[in-house]
């Protein structure tokens, strides 16, 4: 199984919508048994799938609770072959107890869990929140890859140092196979010059870019309402193309 996590310590530039079109397509369009974990307490992928509640076992468990069993914490979605471990702001106060839990060690819970899936899934697909904490460290230390999606706007970079230092300090002092795959632009207006200037000046810098680029559509906002991934929503936008050519562009890496 191959982990990615999805992340930037800035909001508002589609980490969650990122993350569950790649996982399903992953699982819709590729064939492959994927699980997404929603890894901020805001839930907004668990509500995208329909499952955010507080009524089930999730993201936090999975976090403070130890030898849990997967089949308490892993849900089916509506969509096959994806699979979900949701998260709620039960996630909040699971942080702060594992930063108070001595008793074993705190970053490498979320590997410890995943290790046992291994046979389980092809691909697990990590939404992380907008914050170096110990569950998006215990994500970093789990992962194989990171993306990392932007938006262009004066601030596009803000938080892009000191994110790469903790890809850089857990690859060296936790998880030697991390990789940081790269960046790619979400929300791209083609027509907007601010988008293609900042594109390519995004290109100069020290991080790797992806050459795809997620169209800005109309489409998007509706298809989270629907609870539906945008290739089901509106398969012939410019974002259901984007996606899935992003997919193919990360899975040639």
């Amino acid at each position: 199984m191959k982990v990615l996590s999805i992340i930037n310590l800035k909001g508002g530039v589609a980490k969650t919508i990122s993350s569950v079109n790649m996982a399903h397509i992953l699982a819709a369009v590729k064939g492959f048994k994927v699980l997404l974990i929603d890894n901020d307490k805001q839930g907004n992928a668990s509500k995208i799938m329909n499952r955010h509640s507080y009524d089930h076992k999730g993201t936090a468990e999975v976090m403070t609770q130890r030898g849990i069993d997967p089949a308490e914490v892993i849900q089916h979605t509506d969509f096959e072959g994806l699979d979900i471990i949701t998260a709620n702001m039960n996630l909040l106060t699971a942080n702060l107890e594992v930063m108070l839990d001595q008793s074993r060690p705190q970053q490498i819970r979320f590997k410890k869990f995943l290790d046992g899936l291994q046979n389980e899934y092809d691909y697990c697909i990590i939404d992380n929140a907008p914050d170096i904490n110990i569950s998006t460290i215990n994500a970093l230390v789990a992962s194989n890859d990171v993306m990392v999606p932007i938006t262009i706007d004066d601030f596009a970079i803000d938080g892009l140092a000191e994110l790469k230092e903790q890809i850089d300090n857990t690859r060296e002092d936790l998880n030697p196979q991390l990789r940081f795959c790269g960046c790619f632009v979400t929300q791209y207006d083609r027509t907007n010059e601010a988008d293609t200037q900042g594109e390519e000046f995004l290109k100069t810098l020290e991080y790797p870019v992806f050459d795809t680029h997620i169209r800005k559509t109309p489409k998007m906002k509706p298809s989270t309402f629907e609870r539906l991934p945008i290739i089901l929503y509106s398969p012939r936008c410019g974002a259901s193309a984007d996606y899935k050519a992003l997919v193919e562009e990360w899975l040639r890496m």
